[in-house]
């Protein structure tokens, strides 16, 4: 039997830009986890009920109808395994689901036929990412799924609604179409390295659990009005290094409404994140459109980037996110237009404070009396000020700043002489709640960088 030790959990962030008071919280725990017997999982037909075992690497599956990992149960994919998913079908987690792809052979879960378009300015309606009645029901954890552990995966074209009989076992409405659902408090959530195309609401929703979010890119997520990583009560763990685009709504969100009896405050540390073109469907001063806390959430933000989000970052007070126990600053916005400049604090009830930290310096567009809970100001200053110099992407944007919706054959690394290197503060603590392995637990955890956002320019960071 292995055992991993989880090392002493310790979350520091620095105050004094913020007004806040320090905290911190330690916890120690041992996870022991025997891997699965060697079942071989057959390529031969459709997959359909239960399944358990080894999908072998190289192979090529498919799923028929739902799948279900029973309780007590492991499903181990291997590098290079392609699961095609057919009739709207999803995957119930009661036990433990790993998929181990590598950078040289990731997995890849998606639906035959569907071909991802990266047309900018493609009308909603048109995108295959949200062609509800072809998507695949994506993967729901029940609230025994102890692990979930995803690398180097591809999760395409999921957001199909659950439907009554999948909703049944997941504990869910027959609505609900999260692309990724995880609801267990004592269980771990870990993601690395995995790319998510499309959807239709959440992208992910974690009810409840310990994760580890690190490097991942999201393309086309949220549908017409969904998150991307939406956490509520209940919720501990570190978001860092992803990279989104074309979002509906917020990015990274923390909020500790529904906290379970028992269950720890959600507290979520997120650092070195980057926003492009986010916020497709916000309304501002309604929605956050990059990182969101809310509702007694606490943590810290810090290194996050944000190019042409139609509002800026959020922190809500109605009702109120933890403020007194939320650190943040060192954070970037850029904006191709008055309009974006002038949300970068957005209207309504924020109560989001400048940080002289922040670039540009909000000095520098700010007036004097400036009111951080009625934020009115003229942002012209901040227009097209600092531009983060990727290798690759066209600012000022030539149409709508939302007009372009995933990667494609654009480059979001920087340029060596980008105003974002060196701006970084490398004194936040990752906050890690999960068991340490390169199979069942997270791999790296990646310390907060010296550059803002998710690509470094020493390599680290986000390897897509």
């Amino acid at each position: 039997m292995k055992k991993i030790i989880i090392p002493i959990i310790v979350v520091i962030a620095v105050f004094a830009h913020a007004g806040c008071k320090k905290w911190s919280d330690e916890k120690t725990d041992i996870y022991q986890y025997i891997p699965p017997p060697g079942q071989t999982v057959s390529d031969a037909t459709p997959l359909c009920g239960s399944i358990k075992g080894v999908m072998l690497s190289g192979k090529t599956y498919t799923i028929g109808c739902d799948v279900y990992i029973n309780k007590g149960d492991t499903l181990v994919i291997q590098p290079g395994v392609t699961i095609n998913v057919t009739n709207n079908s999803g995957i119930c987690v009661r036990g433990v689901l790993a998929s181990l792809g590598t950078k040289a052979q990731p997995v890849t879960l998606s639906v035959p036929g569907l071909l991802k378009d990266n047309t900018p300015g493609l009308a909603f309606k048109a995108d295959s990412a949200h062609s509800s009645t072809r998507l695949w029901r994506g993967i729901a954890c029940d609230t025994s799924c102890t692990m979930l552990v995803l690398k180097w995966t591809h999760i395409d074209f999921a957001g199909s609604a659950y439907g009554t009989t999948f909703s049944q076992a997941v504990g869910q409405k027959p609505t609900t179409s999260f692309n990724i659902l995880f609801q267990n408090p004592n269980g771990y959530f870990i993601m690395e390295d995995c790319w998510m195309w499309g959807g239709t609401d959440d992208c992910i929703r974690v009810s409840q659990g310990k994760i580890h979010v690190y490097r991942n890119t999201f393309e086309k997520s949220g549908g017409s009005g969904g998150d991307i990583i939406n956490v509520k009560g209940g919720t501990t763990g570190t978001m860092a290094y992803n990279f989104f685009i074309g979002t509906a709504y917020n990015g990274q969100k923390a909020s500790n409404k529904g906290q379970p009896v028992g269950a720890p405050q959600t507290n979520i540390v997120m650092y070195n994140s980057t926003f492009v073109d986010c916020g497709l469907q916000v309304v501002p001063g309604q929605r956050g459109s990059t990182i969101n806390f809310e509702e007694g959430a606490r943590g810290a933000f810090y290194n996050n980037v944000a190019v042409n989000c139609r509002v800026g970052y959020r922190v809500v007070n109605n009702p109120a996110a933890d403020t007194t126990n939320l650190s943040y600053g060192y954070n970037y916005q850029y904006a191709d237009s008055l309009v974006i400049a002038n949300n970068f604090f957005t209207s309504g009830t924020v109560c989001k404070k400048p940080q002289s930290t922040d670039l540009p310096n909000p000095a520098t567009y700010l007036p004097a009396n400036f009111d951080y809970t009625n934020p009115v100001y003229d942002g012209t200053p901040a227009v097209q000020k600092l531009a983060p110099m990727f290798v690759n992407f066209p600012l000022p944007c030539p149409s709508s700043p939302w007009a372009i919706t995933s990667v494609g054959n654009y480059n979001f690394h920087i340029q060596p002489s980008s105003p974002l290197i060196g701006k970084g503060f490398t004194g936040v603590h990752p906050f890690v709640v999960v068991p340490l392995d390169p199979t069942f637990g997270a791999s790296e955890v990646t310390p907060p960088g010296a550059d803002l956002g998710c690509y470094q320019s020493n390599g680290t960071g986000n390897q897509h």
